[in-house]
C-alpha cells in the first residue's frame, strides 16, 4: 500500500512540476507578429529616406539595427524556445519603431496604404475570421498560408536593408489585394 501511495505521489509531483516549468515550444503567432513589425519598420525607413525625413546616416543606422534583429529572428524562427526570447525580440522591434518615430520629424504623405500595413490588417482579419468561425478551417489555413508566403517573400526581398523595387512592391500589393478580395467573400 505504501508503495502504491508513494508511486502516486511521485507521478503527481512530476506532473505538477512539469506543469509549472516554463513551457518551450514553437510560437508561430510570435513569428508572424515579428515579421509584420519588421516589414512595417523597413517601409517606414524607406519612406523616411525617400521623403527626406531621415538622413542617409539615420536610415543606415536603423537598417543595421533592423538587420541585427532580423538575424536574431532567423535564429528563433521554427525552433522550440521560451516565450521570453520572443518577448525580448518584440521589445527590441518596438524600441526601434519608437526610435524611427522620433526621428521622423516631418509628416509623410503616402497616397496608398503600405504593404506592411496591409499585411497587418489581413492578419487581423484572418485571426478574427478564425475566432468568430466565419472562415471555414480549410479556407483559414489557405489564407494564412498565402499571407505567410507573401510576408516571407517580402522579407526575402528586403533582406539586408535593400528597398523593394517598384515592380516588387506592385507584385506584393497585387497579391495582397487578391487575398483581401478572397477573404471578403466570407464577411
Amino acid at each position: 500500500m505504501k508503495k502504491i501511495l508513494f508511486t502516486v505521489l511521485m507521478v503527481f509531483g512530476l506532473a505538477l512540476f512539469s506543469g509549472c516549468a516554463p513551457m518551450m515550444h514553437t510560437w508561430p503567432d510570435q513569428e508572424r507578429s515579428a515579421e509584420n513589425k519588421m516589414i512595417v519598420i523597413q517601409e517606414r525607413i524607406g519612406d523616411g529616406l525617400k521623403t527626406g525625413a531621415l538622413s542617409l546616416d539615420q536610415s543606415q543606422m536603423f537598417l543595421t539595427t533592423l538587420q541585427g534583429i532580423r538575424t536574431d529572428y532567423i535564429e528563433l524562427r521554427d525552433k522550440i524556445v521560451y516565450q521570453e526570447e520572443w518577448d525580448s525580440l518584440h521589445r527590441r522591434l518596438d524600441m526601434l519603431g519608437a526610435d524611427i518615430d522620433r526621428a521622423l520629424t516631418r509628416t509623410m504623405q503616402i497616397e496608398s496604404p503600405r504593404n506592411g500595413d496591409m499585411i497587418v490588417t489581413l492578419q487581423r482579419r484572418i485571426d478574427d475570421g478564425r475566432i468568430s468561425r466565419r472562415l471555414p478551417p480549410t479556407e483559414e489555413r489557405d489564407f494564412q498560408a498565402r499571407l505567410d508566403s507573401i510576408r516571407r517573400e517580402y522579407l526575402r526581398i528586403t533582406e539586408g536593408g535593400r528597398p523593394a523595387s517598384y515592380e516588387e512592391r506592385a507584385d506584393i500589393s497585387r497579391r495582397l489585394d487578391s487575398l483581401a478580395s478572397d477573404i471578403d467573400r466570407f464577411r
